[in-house]
């Protein structure tokens, strides 16, 4: 009787482990989306602070006059 009470089914074992590997695939997966939503963020407002800017001469730069 005692090795009956002891025996524990691999079942919860098994549905704890695959628990643990959705969640770590599912909080893998938030990270990346917020890493993409936030890179294309910082490159769009990149892109209008470019656009803002006036096109600047650089000063080091020595144009030949044509005749």
């Amino acid at each position: 009787m005692a090795a009956e009470e002891a025996y524990v089914p691999m079942t919860p074992k098994i549905a704890r482990f695959l628990y643990f590997v959705a969640a770590g695939y599912i909080c893998t997966t938030a990270i990346n989306k917020w890493r993409d939503y936030d890179r294309k963020s910082n490159l769009k407002r990149q892109q209008q602070d470019n656009d803002q800017l006036p096109q600047q001469i650089p000063s080091d730069v020595v144009y030949k006059a044509s005749e």
